[in-house]
């Protein structure tokens, strides 16, 4: 994860993901009624995971971006990751 200012929004770096596209991550505060207002605006589903902050979406746009919305179930985890180096 790099930080780059003070504030949010980090950056996580991963390779085990497939496709070219990045994806965007956003915490709500519900993942119901988030996943739902998503589908309403005709995103698709792509795939349903589990992230160490909480369970989450991810959605493909028509044009073939990503994005990804999780609930932060798991109090804690965001600070087990800050200031973290494994390379």
């Amino acid at each position: 994860m790099l930080q780059l200012t003070e504030e949010p929004p980090h950056i996580l770096l991963t390779d085990h993901l497939e496709g070219e596209r990045p994806i965007f991550i956003y915490r709500v505060d519900n993942l119901r009624t988030a996943t739902a207002a998503l589908r309403k605006r005709g995103l698709k589903n792509e795939a349903k995971v589990e992230i160490p902050m909480g369970p989450c979406i991810s959605f493909a746009t028509g044009s073939g971006h990503r994005i990804a919305v999780y609930e932060a179930s798991r109090p804690g985890v965001l600070e087990h990751f800050l200031g973290r180096r494994d390379f």
